[in-house]
């Protein structure tokens, strides 16, 4: 690094901002990967931020299969930087007790998950809860878990550690320098102003916890975060707790009741996440300098957390409190943390955002961010975490303040599968959402789209309810399922993501990023995958060409940011195109079913017998011209209708009222879902997704490999191709009529560990639970169609086995009959 006059480098190839777990886990990790020319700079001193006054807890099993392996990794690098430099790292085991029948069900889900994912757990009955800490009270308690391999951090040393390493590797730690403003030179980063002095950069990494979204104003990039209050106490020592070997109390979480323990020299620390949150000021507001600092005490609001603690632990009520915390965090809307690329900017990084579990995921995350930026591609499937999930509107802070309430409760609140955000919402509308919304739909939100899930009945209440077991709704999506099968439904799916690739080299363009060819006459549309280097999937989407130099993208809601930095982040070098997000300029219409083609005969004067499947023409439909696509997501004869947003309403119209005699109804997400897993469907990123290639997902069927076109990731394919699949993407369907199943659920091969179900719905035509399920051999063998063939599956369905019918073929009209008719 060449010095510049005021002390700093006068440049550097990668600047992180933010000196806290996160920031210094980044840096540790480039250098790991051999990027010396690094600095990071830290507006006050290391760790004074957050990091400083975080928990310290480090859970090992999360949500999902990449969560899992991140906190494990930081589990592993915690425990190798405890043997080097000592910083206060034990693993203490984890005790997770429920309270209630729902609770223990999902228990029994995650110790399930622990055995996909080769976690040691165990399942406790109170009295064993009780051995294992033996200060609680176990008469309420149905249950609870053990998790040996969970353990606890002192946030600042493990800073300083990562610090430490980084600098060992190369790294420039610069403490007391404030970031003020960032050079944009052509589309990318090109410096960083500090308030003492400029550094030229080739990289930004984000990094400035509460601060990073007003270090991404700085550069235009929308950082969606706000904070809220999180408190915890410091207890004085207690009997009960000294009686054990310093560190051997396990970590104890008592999610009904919100809150958590953790042991600290004798003492206890009582802290929770309470189901409405405080929030702090506004993300632009947050003072500066704000340096190991707290906010004031707030009793009135901790109460309901000391309340809760008190019944668990009764000791509570005779002991003192040493020191009451209260330290905002930042919390992004959906409860996930933020890490990638800015999609409107090259070289701008973020990892932000980590909403109270930074220090359990920053060894994880910093070395996926690192081996991102190193690599240009995400290693592993970090959609979830993805910080292209969000788009501009996302930064609103009104939506983010009324949102962040919810967000810091739903940490300990029961994670049903289908749950739905109430706060913030509605959000972003269709142009016939007041007709859907009169018609009694209960909404979910994707991208902030309000969709309906379902119908319910007249009169009848549409709230969404939430249970293991089936819920009330679920007649009502059957009803719409086979609706759709034996008559016509619409569907309002106006959510999807929609582009047009224009220009002089758009088809050279799709023809790389695409897997299937796209090469078709105007006119013809195409499904297909979209890959990385190493041949697994970054979206899937639909193609239709209009015209030589111009094709409309159809993709998923949730994609929308992702697919447009897709397109333009990897189109080949010297190439000439153009993307256009054109999702809001269109409402989308499914008219699916049997009787579809009589309907839309109805309405227009196009000839539907000549309009084979794959067709998209421009029709005349009632006063209306729409692009009509000869397509279906539901496994029957039907068109997506692509309706000019000021159009929308009367076309929505006159399809009810012209299909009132065959049978019409509305019909939601829910439904669909069904249907297409009826079907065998793939969802991204639920059933593929960066960690799967079109090998194991089944689809080589829409990869041009019988053609000399290359296409990004392409090698990758063909090798996966000839070395066999070790994971594969299969249907199945419940041998028993009554379990609901909500994907996440282990199966089991034989009796072992031998998958996951990806997704999962009630199927109304099969009479059961359907859905998806990512096979694997437990030797490591070829997962090859004899290998399915050869033997008996069970799914774990909340701690029960039951016996299910794996198939490689559609469970529903597997020759695909009925949507040629």
């Amino acid at each position: 690094m060449a010095e510049s006059t005021q002390g700093l480098p006068a440049r550097a190839q990668v600047v992180i901002v933010g000196g806290g777990v996160i920031g210094t886990s980044v840096a540790y990790h480039l250098t790991r990967l051999g990027w010396t020319d690094v600095l990071l700079l830290e507006q006050g001193r290391l760790s004074s931020g957050t990091t400083w006054h975080a928990a310290g807890l480090v859970g090992q099993l999360r949500a999902s299969e990449s969560g899992t392996r991140l906190v494990q990794y930081s589990s592993e690098l915690y425990e190798q930087l405890e043997q080097e430099t000592g910083i206060g790292y034990r693993r203490c085991g984890g005790l997770t007790v429920a309270r209630t029948p729902d609770r223990m069900t999902q228990l029994r889900r995650t110790a399930a998950s622990a055995d996909a994912f080769g976690l040691e757990c165990e399942l406790l009955t109170p009295d064993q809860a009780g051995e294992r800490y033996p200060a609680i009270r176990t008469d309420d308690l149905v249950g609870a878990i053990w998790l040996p391999g969970d353990g606890r951090a002192n946030p600042t040393d493990l800073t300083q550690a990562l610090a430490r390493g980084a600098r060992h590797g190369g790294a420039t730690i610069v403490e007391k320098v404030r970031v003020t403003g960032i050079r944009v030179t052509d589309g990318r980063v090109t410096a960083v102003s500090t308030d003492q002095g400029d550094v030229a950069c080739e990289v930004l990494v984000n990094c400035a916890g509460q601060w990073a979204a007003q270090v991404g104003a700085m550069a235009g990039v929308t950082v969606p975060l706000h904070s809220a209050e999180h408190f915890y106490v410091v207890t004085e020592p207690m009997e009960q707790i000294t009686s054990f070997s310093s560190g051997d109390l396990p970590i104890l979480r008592d999610p009904d009741g919100y809150t958590y323990f953790k042991e600290e020299v004798g003492a206890l620390v009582v802290g929770g996440f309470e189901p409405e949150a405080k929030p702090w000021v506004s993300p632009d507001a947050i003072p500066y300098p704000f340096e190991f600092q707290l906010l004031e005490e707030d009793w009135e609001h901790f109460s309901v957390l000391m309340d809760s603690a008190i019944h668990r632990i009764p000791a509570l009520a005779e002991t003192g409190v040493r020191k009451f915390y209260n330290g905002p965090e930042s919390f992004t809307p959906d409860n996930q943390f933020l890490l990638g690329p800015a999609p409107a900017l090259r070289n701008f990084w973020v990892g932000a955002g980590f909403n109270s579990v930074g220090i359990a995921s920053a060894g994880g995350a910093g070395r996926a961010l690192a081996e991102w930026i190193v690599g240009g591609e995400s290693p592993m499937d970090l959609t979830g975490v993805d910080i292209r999930r969000f788009a501009r509107f996302n930064g609103n802070t009104r939506w983010l303040r009324d949102r962040v309430g919810e967000v810091l409760g739903l940490h300990y609140e029961i994670p049903w599968p289908n749950r739905e955000m109430r706060t913030a919402r509605p959000f972003r509308r269709s142009p016939v959402h007041a007709r859907v919304e009169a018609a009694n739909a209960s909404f979910g939100s994707k991208m902030g789209w309000e969709r309906p899930n379902y119908f319910a009945p007249p009169g009848t209440s549409s709230e969404p309810s939430y249970s293991w077991s089936r819920p009330a709704w679920v007649p009502w999506v059957a009803a719409e399922h086979r609706n759709t099968r034996e008559h016509v439904t619409v569907f309002d799916q106006t959510s999807f993501s929609k582009y047009l690739v224009t220009g002089p080299d758009a088809e050279r363009v799709l023809q790389w990023l695409c897997t299937a060819d796209v090469g078709v006459e105007p006119g013809r549309t195409v499904y297909t995958g979209m890959l990385n280097s190493r041949g697994t999937y970054e979206s899937d989407v639909t193609v239709t060409r209009l015209a030589a130099d111009e094709f409309f993208l159809v993709s998923s809601a949730a994609t929308t940011e992702r697919d447009q930095d897709l397109l333009r982040r990897h189109a080949p070098s010297g190439t000439s195109s153009t993307v256009v997000d054109v999702t809001s300029a269109y409402g989308v219409f499914g008219v699916m079913g049997p009787r579809s083609r009589e309907l839309l005969s109805r309405l227009t004067s196009a000839d539907l017998d000549d309009f084979g499947f794959g067709t998209s023409r421009e029709i005349s439909l009632g006063y209306a011209t729409v692009r009509a696509t000869r397509i279906t997501y539901v496994g029957e004869l039907g068109w997506e209708l692509y309706v000019p947003a000021e159009f929308a309403a009367g076309v929505y119209d006159d399809l009810l009222a012209a299909g009132a005699d065959l049978g019409i109804v509305q019909g939601g997400y829910y439904a669909i879902d069904s249907l297409r897993l009826e079907k065998g469907y793939r969802a991204f990123p639920r059933d593929i997704n960066p960690d799967l290639n079109p090998v194991e997902a089944g689809l080589l069927f829409a990869c041009k490999l019988g053609t000399d076109i290359d296409f990004l990731g392409r090698a990758a394919v063909e090798k996966a191709r000839a070395s066999g699949a070790r994971r594969r993407l299969v249907s199945f369907a419940l041998e028993d009529a009554d379990p609901m199943l909500w994907g996440g659920e282990l199966v089991l091969r034989d009796g072992r560990p031998a998958g996951l179900v990806t997704s999962a719905a009630w199927g109304a035509t099969v009479g059961a639970a359907v859905g998806l399920a990512l096979l694997w051999d437990p030797d490591g063998g070829v997962t090859d169609p004899a290998w399915v063939r050869a033997s008996s599956y069970e799914v774990n369905v909340g701690g029960d086995l039951h016996p299910v019918r794996v198939s490689l073929r559609p469970l529903v009209d597997p020759d695909g009959e009925r949507i040629r008719t």
